[in-house]
């Protein structure tokens, strides 16, 4: 200790860097539900690879919204913000809801309502980036798009859109999901050195997403999940196929039922690939002990790691299983 681990490498480890030397460099030392709170910033002001914080992933409308979640691995308690729109800074009012509500979870223009008040500034999303990639989507008759069982065909053109009677209840049991356009999300768990564990998550999340989607980030034990007394999880992927089995939540309770870090993972991704053959999934785990390890579905994934007297961030690299 102290440790931080979180999902992807490349562009993301200047989040682990900066949620590590919080821990070590300063004095006293900061906690580790600040140091998540740093690291996941840091992605947010970066734009990780246009999946975290302003400027990527525009919805259909070409607005960049944001969801993002924080939890105390001793209190179990958690903040989250869901389709924030025009607070910049995601993981910093997610944090307020944990510190300053009773609350766990808020989502839209009362959530930038509540990031006012509480002395964030409203400000534009949209880059010039932003908004051209999504006059290419639209001049490209809005291809991948999300919408299902309506007319016009989604997979030919833009709306607006009218919803088609499937004659099943609305439900197509043929359809096992289809793959998100895009899908990246930071998820750091952080041991300080006390061994105090906290975890959080930040992403912009689907490009062309239908106004109003909210993903796995924001979702306690899907996003991520720690338990100081068992471990923490973080996860990335197919969010909407993915919340449906609450990942993190489940790779705690495996880690309580005695699995390693990379068992509990695997296990989880196991469950989800299952019913969901071609989901795209990456998944870290890290014990109470610092011990670690991670699992993929449908993509090389790679995770970034660094703890101890580590004078770098490590780069991990996870296969997809079989």
């Amino acid at each position: 200790f102290p440790f931080v681990i979180n999902t992807w490498g490349g562009p993301f480890t200047p989040a682990t860097d900066a949620a590590y030397l919080s821990l070590t460099s300063r004095t006293p030392p900061l906690s580790a539900i600040s140091a998540v709170e740093i690291g996941c910033s840091t992605c947010e002001r970066n734009q990780c690879d246009g999946s975290v914080g302003f400027g990527g992933s525009p919805d259909e409308n070409c607005e960049t919204t944001l969801d993002a979640m924080i939890m105390d691995g001793t209190t179990l308690k958690s903040g989250a913000v869901a389709g924030l729109r025009r607070i910049r800074d995601a993981i910093s009012v997610a944090r307020h809801v944990l510190e300053h509500t009773s609350h766990s979870l808020l989502a839209g223009d009362l959530a930038t309502q509540f990031a006012v008040e509480n002395g964030f500034a409203e400000e534009d999303l949209s880059t010039a980036e932003s908004r051209a990639a999504c006059e290419v989507w639209k001049e490209g008759n809005c291809q991948g798009n999300y919408r299902v069982g309506v007319r016009p065909d989604a997979g030919r053109a833009c709306g607006p859109y009218v919803p088609v009677e499937s004659g099943g209840g609305g439900l197509d049991r043929g359809v096992v999901g289809e793959r998100q356009a895009s899908h990246d999300t930071i998820s750091m768990i952080v041991i300080d050195r006390e061994g105090v564990m906290a975890a959080g998550t930040s992403t912009n999340g689907a490009a062309h997403k239908v106004p109003g989607r909210v993903g796995d980030g924001p979702i306690v034990g899907s996003g991520s999940y720690v338990d100081g007394d068992v471990g923490g999880c973080g996860a990335t992927g197919d969010g909407d196929v993915m919340m449906r089995f609450l990942p993190c939540y489940q790779a705690v309770e495996n880690l309580r039922l005695g699995m390693t870090p990379d068992e509990a993972a695997e296990d989880v991704v196991r469950r989800m690939v299952r019913k969901y053959p071609n989901v795209a999934s990456g998944i870290v785990v890290v014990n109470n002990k610092g011990e670690y390890g991670g699992a993929a579905s449908g993509w090389t994934f790679t995770y970034s790691v660094r703890g101890g007297g580590m004078g770098e961030t490590k780069v991990v690299t996870v296969p997809p299983i079989e």
